[in-house]
């Protein structure tokens, strides 16, 4: 895989703390910030894919009523109750 120099501006605390961390963990600093892109990707495009798994789920109609979800919540918020309760 290539690799490219991308430059950005880091708050001088947060660079210490980078800093601090790469030391601790015997890294340098650019395995653990590419380490934190990696991280961050993955989990915006997770959230990317689930926003437009959702837009389809309504698209198509796959919807839960408010009155179904309130339902659903007070069954669950009873059932710890009872469970809680016999604690």
């Amino acid at each position: 895989m290539s690799k490219r120099t991308a430059s950005i501006r880091v708050e001088d605390d947060k660079l210490a703390r980078l800093d601090r961390l790469a030391e601790a963990m015997d890294r340098p600093r650019s395995w653990l910030i590419n380490r934190a892109i990696e991280r961050f990707l993955e989990e915006e495009e997770r959230f990317v894919a689930a926003v437009h798994e959702g837009i389809g789920a309504a698209e198509r109609g796959e919807l839960v009523t408010h009155e179904q979800v309130m339902k659903d919540a007070r069954t669950l918020i009873d059932k710890i109750e009872k469970r809680n309760a016999r604690r």
